[in-house]
């Protein structure tokens, strides 16, 4: 019995699991450069919109195993807007950035439309954005600049999105941002033990205690070492209170809501969904809906880091988004997946990319290798519902 339940655990817990041995492999491999505190800011920063655009997947993919292929190629547009109203019109960036939010959620009302009330298949819809906002967004670009790139953005614009919180030297110690970290731990072991007490007297299967205790430990740790490090690099990225805010209001959308659960339900069995009185039109409708507004989210992050807006923003946005679900255990069929396994999945995929990008891996290789990652967890994921059967 109690061999089944570690191997229940370690199945449960296999993509966290293989993110630490890949982690170690890339530590040795780097000559542990990618302990170092600037790897710890990198991996953010250059991933920031995989976490933000795969919080906006997983409500898609919630809902039947549907994707968002425009997502990338959105960016490209919306970034070039973006450039046009602060660098060519010099708008405020204020001003600029609710014109950007309107566009995107203009364009997420008519792409929820079609897929949800006229029944256009979501890949159809989504396609056809992939092939016409890229080629658009590059046209705006190149009318505007003899470069085809828009540049340097704002100081503001670049300060909310790719700044820093109470920012001090590199290599001075930021005290603001070690205590963030001690207490965004304290507040995890709270949640973690506060769960299990609410299980409990629910009725319902909860952990042990020694369990909860070391999951809280273990999380902690991980959470006061990751601001450790960024405390030495400057402080507190503000592309991580972006991430943050936005895994921690789906993780409550999904895990606390009806409307979360309504996600689950479409996924699972639209028809039994529908006739149970779940309204699945509009369900479909808010999925895109909210996907494009985090497309606006994760644009501004991007063209903030990058100081620029070019034709090639975005590019493949959409595969890293899909790749973070599947990795992180979002049924490709829909009906099953948490936000915290999008966000293992997503690191999984940034550790990837950075430590290859340290051991200075040929960029060909480096999509194969993600490729083969992506093959895996699909494979992993197919297998384990036949032994569940």
């Amino acid at each position: 019995m109690e061999n089944k339940s570690f191997l229940a655990v370690l199945k449960k817990n296999a993509m966290l699991i293989v993110l630490v041995l890949v982690y170690l492999f890339f530590l040795i491999l780097t000559g542990g450069g990618i302990f170092s505190p600037s790897s710890f800011t990198e991996l953010i920063n250059q991933n920031a919109y995989v976490y933000i655009l795969g919080a906006g997947m997983l409500m898609c993919m919630l809902t039947g195993g549907n994707i968002d292929l425009s997502c990338g190629a959105f960016v490209c547009l919306l970034g070039a807007f973006g450039g046009v109203f602060m660098i060519v019109q010099g708008m405020g960036t204020g001003v600029s950035i609710l014109l950007m939010l309107l566009i995107g959620v203009c364009y997420g009302v008519i792409l929820g439309f079609l897929i949800a009330y006229v029944h256009i298949p979501p890949w159809i819809a989504t396609l056809a954005g992939y092939l016409a906002f890229r080629g658009l967004g590059t046209s705006i670009l190149s009318s505007n600049s003899a470069t085809g790139s828009l540049a340097p953005f704002p100081i503001d614009f670049q300060s909310i999105f790719y700044g820093r919180v109470f920012p001090t030297e590199k290599g001075v110690f930021n005290w603001p941002c070690f205590l963030f970290g001690v207490l965004a731990a304290a507040v995890v072991a709270l949640v973690l033990f506060q769960t299990r007490r609410s299980r409990l007297a629910k009725g319902y299967e909860a952990d042990t205690m020694k369990a909860a205790a070391l999951k809280s430990g273990l999380g902690g740790a991980v959470i006061i070492l990751a601001m450790t490090k960024l405390a030495m690099d400057g402080g507190i990225p503000t592309t991580l209170l972006w991430v943050a805010g936005i895994v921690l209001v789906y993780s409550f959308i999904t895990g606390k809501t009806t409307i979360g659960r309504h996600f689950y339900v479409v996924g699972g069995n639209m028809e039994a969904a529908r006739l149970s009185g779940v309204n699945t039109r509009r369900i479909m409708f808010l999925a895109y809906l909210n996907m494009a507004i985090l497309t606006s989210i994760a644009t501004m992050t991007v063209i903030a880091r990058s100081q620029s807006a070019y034709a090639d923003v975005g590019k493949n946005f959409e595969m890293d988004a899909i790749s973070a679900c599947v990795v992180g255990g979002v049924s490709a069929s829909g009906g099953a997946g948490t936000v915290l396994g999008m966000v293992i999945g997503a690191t999984l995929i940034g550790v990837i990319n950075l430590g290859m990008s340290l051991i200075s891996l040929d960029a060909n290789y480096q999509r194969v290798i993600k490729g083969f990652v992506l093959l895996a967890a699909v494979v992993f994921d197919i297998l384990s519902k036949k032994r569940e059967k």
